[in-house]
């Protein structure tokens, strides 16, 4: 089904109505739970949050990726948990499948994502190595059944445990190996034996989102449900990664223009010494290097999205978008608490109203929600290697798609 372009307008103002008006409502009860209620799920359901991403084949709406961007950046103005959620399922959810999944995999399973009749989850982190060959999960061959593989080992971190049907493993499949190519990926049932699901305390913020540690002992997994050929794992973790970090980019993007709004708002209701916050030159400078940082990210995610579409590797600017949204959404949230003072730090900062009786929004909990960003596909420290390396491999001329002297 495809949108005209006044669909697509109306689409956007909805999602933004449901993040900040029955998502948010919602949230109180989950900052305690830590669980999304089933409401959340029918909400986004009803709303076609599992579809609008798809390509038309699988129930979907053929959006473009800067389609797709724009619909988060309305979604992510809403709770952080749910942003997770919705945002693995706009990426990684079905991207690895349909990239990497053999056509009888995706014949079953892609046009279950529309209405969350299937969800995955994404599990590479552990405890004790890192996100490449230092992985400890081995997979071996059963000795006495080749077609079938024997996983033992521990995932960290995962998120959406508690609402997902499989997961994207990355295991070793050569513990002899320090190489890249010793990693494969596979696609397992949650209800295998030897599949052990651990839940995690609360986070910060970003409630929600279930995560948990993942146990593996002697679980065996069926060689169809390989992704990809043996050796592949690191190439199906990265290059879904590398799309994520554009759409972790768009999530604080989402998140520091609704602070932004929010803050502006107090300037002009904040009355200190006889005259409003807003005609201070010192708030007006802050406001004003919030506003042109976001505007700088969004032209830099957009240009991602471009290239995204042309078929051009996106390593580099998807970490440059990440690594840039990182210090955007730390500024904002920084400017908005020092403007709304110490009220913006309780958890209930209706405390103060506006003038016509309305509130501003979750400041303490926007505050906190946006700090996972800072983890979430890799820290600043891995998307500055990034960049680096394209740069370097580019001699530092960044090509542009809109702009580009050969």
């Amino acid at each position: 089904m495809k949108l005209t372009e006044q669909q697509f307008q109306d689409y956007l103002v909805q999602i933004r109505e449901l993040a900040e008006g029955p998502f948010d409502a919602m949230q109180e009860e989950i900052e305690v739970t830590n669980v999304f209620p089933q409401e959340f799920y029918d909400l986004a359901i009803k709303n076609d949050l599992y579809r609008f991403y798809l390509p038309e084949q699988y129930g979907g709406w053929g959006l473009t990726e800067k389609q797709i961007l724009m619909v988060q950046e309305e979604f992510s103005r809403g709770p952080g948990g749910m942003r997770m959620h919705l945002h693995h399922a706009a990426d990684l959810n079905w991207r690895i499948l349909d990239d990497y999944g053999s056509d009888e995999l995706k014949a079953e399973l892609m046009p279950k994502f529309q209405d969350k009749s299937v969800y995955i989850n994404f599990a590479l982190t552990e405890r004790t190595g890192g996100t490449g060959a230092d992985l400890h999960t081995i997979a071996q061959k059963d000795p006495d059944d080749p077609d079938y593989y024997i996983i033992n080992g521990e995932k960290t971190l995962i998120s959406h445990t508690d609402c997902c049907d499989y997961t994207y493993l990355i295991v070793k499949t050569d513990p002899t190996s320090s190489k890249d190519d010793s990693l494969s990926a596979f696609l397992v049932d949650i209800n295998t034996p030897g599949f052990e699901t651990i839940p995690m305390t609360h986070m910060m913020g970003c409630r929600g989102a279930g995560h948990a540690d993942l146990h593996f002992t002697n679980m065996r997994v069926h060689k169809r449900f390989l992704l990809g050929k043996e050796g592949q794992g690191l190439e199906v973790a990265m290059s879904s990664l590398a799309v994520s970090r554009a759409h972790i980019a768009v999530s604080n993007l989402g998140m520091a223009q609704r602070m932004l709004e929010m803050t502006i708002k107090r300037t002009h209701d904040r009355v200190t010494f006889g005259k409003p916050l807003c005609k201070r030159q010192k708030i007006q400078q802050d406001i004003a290097d919030c506003g042109t940082k976001i505007n700088a990210l969004r032209l830099a995610i957009w240009d991602f999205a471009e290239d995204y579409e042309a078929g051009k590797n996106i390593d580099m600017k998807a970490a440059m978008c990440k690594l840039m949204s990182i210090d955007v959404v730390r500024e904002v949230s920084d400017c908005m608490l020092e403007i709304f003072g110490g009220i913006g730090y309780f958890e209930k900062n209706n405390l103060v109203t506006r003038p016509d009786g309305s509130d501003y929004g979750p400041v303490e909990r926007l505050y906190r929600d946006c700090r996972a960003m800072w983890l979430e596909e890799g820290p600043r420290t891995v998307q500055r290697l990034t960049a680096f390396r394209g740069l370097d491999a580019c001699g530092g001329r960044i090509p542009y798609s809109a702009y580009e002297v050969k």
